[in-house]
């Protein structure tokens, strides 16, 4: 999902910018400003509690605001982002964003701030009103509403600032010219978006050979916890001795140990533009747990492949590697691969089912040659990307 915050002084442009914006890019539209002199017109409780406020140009209580926005984002968002005029207005409703956000398992794209001097700003109100007949539009109440600003709304930016979503554009000139530039930033930032995959399927599916392939086609850091793993048993650390006999019988090891192997590629690899993650996570609790680690990250899963293929074949595949150079401890008996396809029935394969639930998992046929299984996900993923950006 794309999803825009407009950010700016009251009168730098963000509702012309706005009608630009949502016609390019088929957004829902969420103006705080526009709902409230709604609920205000209509005499609802939420429009006499705000009136008084407003009238003043001060900044109605949060409650009221995530009262207001709370059911547009979760029942009526497009699928394809969302434009925020006039919110977050405090460092408060940053925070309370990123969790409205999260409920629909995305996050702020960008913010983008339209700066343009203090004059001008008074005067572009002031010729508004004589237009609009807006009470907030008052030379009184425009210069309380830019104090307001300055005071609770700029410490908005530092946050974003932090996150590496902030964005100053020159909010001057032409309205045309100053669209094209916020065009150009939008698509800039949507070209650094991280893309981040998680290859699912059960023992034998062929997984590693796909990924590794993946990683290189996307640039992306491949982490294979089943590889970190062996080398760490093969190095005979400390962590390699305490899941050695758990790896042998094909069984899955304590999530704090994935997590901890996890958390050092990530670290190792700032600058990357994504993950794509082999043999993690196996159950819903590691599926929580690698949501909570890309948050950290301001990311997301952004698409879950299952690779589909019958037990019999996986079998068949498992056996015959046991026969090569690499075969692994747990190929090495029918007794321990029959043990491997158990323990993905029985913990990995819900793992699909909540990727299915946040709508980010898309299954594949895993017959066929390398090369056939590899185009296939190379267009699934490409027809997901699109759809996101």
């Amino acid at each position: 999902m794309l999803n825009i915050a407009l950010f700016g002084p009251p009168g730098a442009g963000k509702g012309t910018q706005a009608k630009r914006l949502l016609k390019k890019y088929d957004l829902t539209y969420i103006s705080t400003g526009d709902m409230l002199r709604e609920e205000i017109a209509e005499g609802t409780k939420l429009g006499f509690q705000a009136k008084s406020v407003i009238e003043k140009g001060g900044l109605v209580s949060d409650e009221i605001i995530v009262r207001l926005i709370e059911k547009r984002i979760v029942e009526n968002t497009n699928p394809k982002g969302i434009l925020f005029d006039g919110f977050p207005r405090t460092t408060v409703q940053a925070y309370i964003l990123d969790g409205l956000l999260l409920r629909i398992q995305t996050s702020l794209t960008c913010m983008i701030s339209l700066e343009v001097p203090r004059k001008e700003l008074v005067s572009r109100m002031i010729e508004r009103s004589k237009i609009s007949g807006r009470s907030d539009d008052s030379a009184d109440v425009i210069q309380f509403r830019l104090k307001e600003y300055d005071n609770k709304t700029k410490p908005v930016a530092n946050f974003y600032k932090a996150k590496g979503k902030y964005i100053p554009i020159k909010g001057t000139g032409p309205i045309k010219e100053i669209f094209s530039t916020i065009n150009t930033v939008i698509q800039q930032t949507l070209r650094k978006k991280w893309i981040n995959v998680v290859l699912y399927g059960p023992p034998g599916s062929g997984k590693g050979t796909q990924a590794l392939k993946l990683a290189k086609k996307y640039n992306l850091v491949y982490i294979s916890t089943g590889k970190m793993l062996r080398q760490e048993v093969k190095d005979n650390t400390e962590m390699g001795k305490k899941v050695a006999a758990t790896m042998a019988r094909g069984e899955i090891v304590p999530d704090e140990i994935a997590i901890t192997l996890i958390e050092r590629v990530i670290q190792e690899n700032p600058d990357t533009k994504g993950f794509i993650f082999k043999g993690f996570p196996k159950t819903i609790v590691q599926a929580y747990i690698l949501d909570g680690l890309l948050l950290k990250l301001n990311q997301s899963v952004s698409i879950a492949i299952g690779i589909e293929l019958s037990t019999l074949e996986c079998f068949k595949r498992l056996s015959s590697r046991g026969k090569t150079l690499n075969s692994r401890p747990y190929d090495a008996s029918m007794e321990l691969i029959i043990n491997r396809l158990d323990e993905f029935i029985d913990h990995t394969k819900a793992v699909g089912e909540y990727y299915e639930k946040k709508r980010t998992f898309i299954s594949i046929e895993g017959n066929g040659s390398e090369d056939e299984i590899f185009d296939r996900l190379t267009e699934t993923i490409d027809n997901a990307l699109l759809k996101t950006r």
